[in-house]
């Protein structure tokens, strides 16, 4: 049977109940040492760019279904929600929350190894609440999600998942299909493995009317619109990549998280840049740049990242 649609509660910022009874927000404006948070600032800025870019854009707001919430991982301890997203640190966001949910099981978020972090059963994700359970934490839960400048988060899961050979298993399941319909000629040998996925192939497959009919994107180069809808639930904090380390600090702070939960200093060796990104766009045509700019366009708008410079759209 098929479970009943919900919908997030209209009023939920304000009702988030910390340990003190208030909402964290509040708890923030009684608290002297963020009494002139310019981070407090910043998020009430994020907050509401977001909620001005999705009255403007979506017309009729549907209802939630669970299947929806399959991204978002719950702790019932702290009464957090967080909106995994792919390629926006998220192997050490769901460190930081198997630690969080643990019971004192582990202590350092670095010591669970990244393949554990993403084992589901290691964490709970909302949709496998009932849907009175799933409204009550919508509507009293902090609900948090990180996002990225959306083409340097295309790019590194391009870079993650067809140049390391280690990923046989995106070769053999997109990178064969990929080849065999986007490359003229293409060798056996590149038909039976997929592990040498052109960028600009790439690009032609998220075009490809062909892909979305078939399935939804894969999580990793999927919108986080589509992944968070940020239009439905409404975040209390928009975390960015690009400012990373004080904003897992500021929720941590937030939810009254113990001060030996430190959320782990990011290893910047070999990060998709910006520039990086720049040289991987050189050959890509203007008139396919902007088609794929506005697959991505919702990201854009909603999280107030501007048109990246090395695209030539205007």
């Amino acid at each position: 049977t098929s479970l009943t649609p919900f919908s997030a509660s209209e009023d939920m910022r304000s009702t988030w109940q910390g340990k003190a009874g208030r909402s964290p927000l509040q708890a923030l404006y009684d608290n002297d040492q963020f009494e002139q948070s310019s981070l407090q600032a910043v998020h009430q800025q994020r907050r509401e760019m977001l909620s001005n870019v999705c009255s403007r854009y979506t017309r009729k707001r549907r209802l939630l279904q669970p299947d929806d919430l399959r991204h978002l991982v719950v702790d019932d301890t702290h009464g957090l929600l967080y909106c995994y997203v792919p390629k926006v640190a998220c192997t050490n966001w769901k460190r930081v929350m198997m630690v969080l949910t643990g019971q004192g099981k582990y202590q350092d978020p670095l010591e669970i190894p990244a393949h554990e972090a993403h084992v589901p059963s290691n964490l709970r994700t909302l949709s496998e609440y009932s849907v009175p359970q799933i409204n009550y934490r919508l509507r009293s839960y902090l609900k948090f999600v990180f996002v990225r400048e959306p083409f340097e988060r295309l790019v590194s899961a391009y870079r993650n998942k067809f140049t390391l050979s280690y990923n046989t298993a995106f070769h053999k399941r997109y990178g064969t299909k990929i080849i065999r319909r986007h490359r003229q000629e293409p060798s056996d040998r590149a038909l039976e493995h997929g592990d040498d996925v052109r960028f600009e192939e790439f690009v032609y497959y998220l075009l490809d009317p062909r892909t979305q009919q078939e399935e939804p994107f894969n999580e990793h180069w999927e919108r986080v619109h589509s992944l968070c809808h940020p239009c439905i639930i409404h975040y209390d904090v928009v975390g960015k990549y690009e400012t990373l380390a004080e904003d897992a600090n500021y929720i941590l702070q937030l939810v009254g998280a113990d001060t030996s939960v430190k959320f782990p200093a990011s290893s910047k060796t070999t990060r998709t840049t910006d520039d990086m990104t720049a040289q991987f766009f050189q050959d890509i045509s203007p008139f396919y740049q902007r088609r794929l700019f506005n697959l991505y366009k919702m990201d854009y708008l909603l999280f107030n990242y501007s048109i990246p410079s090395y695209l030539h759209i205007r």
